[in-house]
């Protein structure tokens, strides 16, 4: 079966650090040409200009959009409408109404467009979730903290209006919760830390509602040095279950479960993704799951705003 012509656009850290090597590893992809104003990848042909690309390379039948979420919009429409199939980075956008609006633009194309999550990828979400199942939830904690220096050097957009600050790594570990829980759960309280220099949050604390009245909560934070936590604590009436590092790592009442024991034949978050898309093609399905963004705009409508101090790179 001949690989898909696919284009990148947006040729940042996450583009470099993640699809570039994913692609490069699998048999269902070529990555036959990048867009980006500055980056580019070795041996494959360049672009600046995303229009000039799709005109000039009718062969490409999937472009993957990898910039920021707020100018994503207007690049996703121009694929869909020139015929392309579509993958989104997380977050697949800047507003749950543009999400809603691209989904409807892909199905009247008759072309495929994926709300892709990569911490859903991870190696131990899917053991976790199936050991959940069955059983009544208690308590869940989401500790989320990271060093947005280490992860985002230089990345003002995070800062600004669309940009979610610490919502832009806290939307991972939504992405898990909403991915392993069986019962779906809002947004009941939310507070937002703002530098005062910034018009997103650095840190946030969160509780949800859940429909049996199990203790859901949540802190993300973008100000931790040192040992950096990605964690999701779970306590059940049959056991407790702890998913660390962002989902690569799983204990169950105590006991480290080892990935070799779980059916998990693709190694890594994005080859996973880009499995999941290329079958998504080759079937000419949808996937628009915005669960995890709902969770950050209800955090936003219902934040009480603290400003703390500025915050300086």
């Amino acid at each position: 079966m001949m690989p898909f012509k696919i284009a990148l656009a947006g040729i940042g850290k996450i583009a470099r650090d993640q699809h570039v090597p994913a692609l490069a590893a699998s048999a269902d992809w070529e990555l036959a040409a990048t867009v980006s104003r500055h980056g580019t990848v070795e041996g494959v042909e360049a672009f600046d200009d995303f229009d000039t690309m799709l005109q000039a390379r009718p062969d490409i039948t999937v472009v993957s959009l990898c910039m920021p979420p707020v100018p994503r919009f207007d690049y996703a429409k121009a694929a869909i409408r020139a015929g392309r199939h579509v993958m989104l980075e997380k977050p697949p956008g800047a507003t749950l109404s543009e999400c809603h609006a691209l989904e409807a633009l892909a199905r009247k194309a008759g072309v495929s467009i994926y709300a892709s999550w990569h911490s859903r990828e991870a190696a131990m979400v899917a053991p976790a979730k199936a050991w959940l199942a069955g059983k009544r939830l208690k308590s869940l904690v989401v500790t989320w903290k990271e060093d947005v220096r280490k992860w985002h050097p230089g990345q003002t957009w995070i800062w600004q209006a669309g940009g979610l600050g610490v919502f832009d790594p806290g939307i991972n570990a939504l992405s898990i919760v909403t991915e392993i829980l069986a019962d779906p759960i809002h947004v009941s309280a939310s507070e937002l830390l703002v530098p005062e220099n910034c018009e997103t949050p650095i840190a946030a604390n969160l509780r949800f509602s859940h429909p049996h009245g199990a203790e859901v909560s949540a802190e993300l934070d973008f100000r931790k040095e040192g040992d950096q936590f990605w964690n999701i604590a779970i306590e059940t009436d049959q056991g407790s279950l702890v998913l660390s590092e962002g989902g690569a790592t799983l204990s169950i009442n105590g006991v480290v479960q080892s990935a070799a024991t779980h059916d998990n034949a693709l190694q890594g978050e994005y080859p996973r993704l880009y499995a999941r898309m290329a079958r998504l093609v080759r079937a000419g399905a949808i996937d628009m799951d915005l669960a995890p963004m709902a969770h950050v705009a209800d955090a936003f409508l219902l934040g009480k705003r603290i400003t703390v101090e500025a915050f300086v790179e």
